[in-house]
């Protein structure tokens, strides 16, 4: 009886391919792993360190030497001088020694203890120093004929070696960071500000996107002049129409308040990236204006991809303009709508530069974004900024993971 069961596993073909298609794919791999998993992972090492900003340079011994006199005869005396100091304030350098060429036919007077002169060397155990140590050493000198006819004491460069932990790179780990940016109320009025900017920023620009659409979906004059004219806040630069909009609300000098007062709206100037919590609502007003483009050009193509015989048959049922939207426009454009959703929240999520050319953080709008710069850059502690910085991260991750399990996977998600 002949046996009808289909093969199982690759053959030989199939296994050449494979490792072909693998070794295709091998450089954009490693460019990918490269590009984005070693900066990640550098996160999230730092973060879980006690760096600052002065720690970003391993500690090093530093020297300095000069000649205090003239030495421009025979018989002329002068003073040799090592100025020496630890570059970190408070790390600690181990077996410090100082190593110098000594020039023939200087005689040296009296010695400090912990130098010696052997070989036509100079050196000087110095031990361990703490951090912020500062030293020096002087020795008598006087010159000699020999002397003033070779290079002088400067003519070689004195090395001073040590070892010391390089806080980047050791095992010493600390959750101190993470415990810094959770005490207190702080953290979560940020991370409440946060998500304001970001869910009304995100929805509030698929809204306005998605009208846009809808209203250049017909054809008629200056249609293209018109869409040229959408896309102008998200393709001019972002320092430019910043400063627009400061100008434009500006309290003082702004066209706004200019308008508002002689219309009677308001009896005095409103500062309105200077007061709470007009400042938080403005920037996402920015934000829904400025990325508004975006969500209104992918929209538009997928509705222009949308078969109009449907369209036509609900025409010769009656159906009214919300009824065609409600039942035949939005299921087509739930895809497009869910890819949308995703990756402008994780976008404004990550926004920065908009918030900090408007405000700077003021006025009840620091982000986390913002904090990440604030205790990194302004307080000096790059590691509390990296660790707000995976706690952005891990925040992105859940409601990633959560957009996806929860949300139907329409054609395109």
């Amino acid at each position: 009886m002949t046996d009808l069961t289909p093969p199982t596993g690759a053959g030989p073909l199939g296994r050449r391919e494979a490792r072909l298609a693998w070794g295709l794919l091998a450089p954009t791999l490693i460019a990918v792993s490269l590009v984005v998993l070693l900066p990640l992972l550098a996160v999230f090492w730092i973060s879980v360190k006690p760096v600052g900003l002065a720690d970003l340079r391993p500690p090093t011994p530093i020297v300095r030497e000069d000649i205090r006199g003239d030495l421009e005869a025979e018989g002329d005396e002068a003073v040799l001088r090592y100025r020496l100091r630890n570059s970190s304030q408070d790390q600690t350098i181990t077996d410090v020694v100082l190593s110098d060429a000594w020039p023939d036919g200087l005689l040296p007077g009296a010695l400090d203890p912990r130098c010696a002169i052997a070989d036509a060397r100079l050196s000087c155990d110095f031990g361990d120093w703490e951090g912020g140590t500062r030293d020096e050493i002087r020795i008598p000198v006087t010159a000699t004929a020999a002397y003033l006819s070779s290079p002088g004491a400067e003519a070689s460069d004195p090395v001073l070696s040590g070892n010391a932990s390089n806080i980047l790179t050791n095992f010493d780990f600390t959750l101190e960071n993470f415990t810094q940016i959770f005490d207190g109320g702080e953290f979560w009025a940020v991370f409440g500000i946060t998500l304001f900017y970001t869910v009304f920023g995100t929805l509030g620009a698929l809204i306005m996107g998605l009208f846009a659409a809808m209203l250049l979906n017909k054809s008629f004059r200056g249609q293209g002049i018109l869409r040229g004219l959408y896309l102008f806040p998200y393709v001019a630069p972002v320092i430019a129409v910043a400063f627009a909009w400061i100008l434009l609300f500006d309290p003082f000098s702004g066209s706004a308040n200019a308008l508002l007062l002689q219309m009677g709206v308001s009896s005095e100037a409103i500062n309105f990236f200077g007061e709470r919590p007009l400042a938080l609502i403005m920037v996402t007003l920015f934000e829904i204006w400025r990325y508004f483009p975006l969500s209104f050009l992918f929209i538009l193509a997928r509705m222009q991809s949308i078969d109009t015989d449907m369209y036509e048959a609900a025409d010769m049922d009656g159906a009214s303009p919300f009824q065609k939207f409600r039942y035949l426009s939005l299921p087509q454009l739930l895809g497009i709508l869910s890819v949308l959703f995703l990756l402008r929240f994780i976008w404004t999520f990550n926004k920065f530069d908009d918030i900090f050319l408007l405000t700077g953080g003021n006025a009840g709008t620091r982000v986390l974004t913002v904090n990440v710069y604030e205790q990194a850059f302004a307080l000096s502690n790059i590691g509390a900024g990296a660790a707000v910085a995976v706690v952005i991260f891990c925040c992105l991750l859940l409601f990633s993971v959560f957009f996806f399990k929860l949300i139907s996977r329409e054609e395109g998600l």
